[in-house]
């Protein structure tokens, strides 16, 4: 075996491998010993692809392309310092309004009854040329009573175009609207669950 094998394979481990280790000194340690002292490479967590990580906001949101989409998913989650609410489409995101309410009372499309939610307080998500019909299958009542803020997502309209759900909040909560352009699209809505 010739010196240069060990050099390539060297080189080919430097290279291949996750974690490169730096040599910062050869001073003691502080438990006594001598010998290198190794220090890992600072490493920054990464950004979720196409997220908008802006502030949380007490304003209402409106956004979105024209355009006539379908409902695709519908989901809620907690998360460490919010809840979500996650409208996914078969296209791009339709134009949108995210409106405050001081009460989780809301008005059905096509039969106009009123409904009341769980909760204190309210926000609309309403969808313009959007619609659901056949191409989501899934709950369209989600009750989270363990969720923080978040207590109850409801559909109120599907109806010519128009597509809302009503959203039954816990307490009155600031919220971060933004829109997930990549594959597949999403409006999602974070309510903080915690004071900053």
């Amino acid at each position: 075996m010739t010196e240069s094998a060990p050099r390539a394979l060297r080189s080919d481990f430097e290279i291949c491998s996750p974690l490169r280790i730096s040599i910062a000194s050869q001073a003691p340690a502080s438990n006594g010993r001598t010998g290198p002292v190794i220090s890992p490479p600072p490493i920054t967590p990464p950004t979720p692809p196409g997220e908008n990580t802006q502030a949380f906001t007490c304003a209402d949101v409106t956004g979105g392309t024209p355009g006539t989409v379908r409902v695709t998913d519908i989901r809620v989650s907690r998360e460490l310092g919010f809840d979500r609410f996650v409208i996914q489409f078969d296209g791009s995101v339709p134009a949108f309004t995210v409106k405050r309410q001081t009460k989780p009372v809301f008005t059905q499309g096509g039969s106009s009854q009123t409904i009341t939610l769980s909760g204190t307080a309210g926000v609309l998500v309403q969808l313009h040329t959007a619609s659901q019909a056949g191409t989501y299958s899934g709950p369209t009542d989600f009750t989270q009573a363990d969720f923080r803020v978040l207590k109850e997502a409801r559909l109120t309209e599907d109806f010519e175009g128009y597509v809302a759900w009503g959203l039954g909040l816990g307490s009155t909560a600031c919220m971060r609207v933004f829109v997930a352009k990549i594959s597949p699209s999403r409006l999602i809505v974070d309510f903080a669950t915690t004071s900053s």
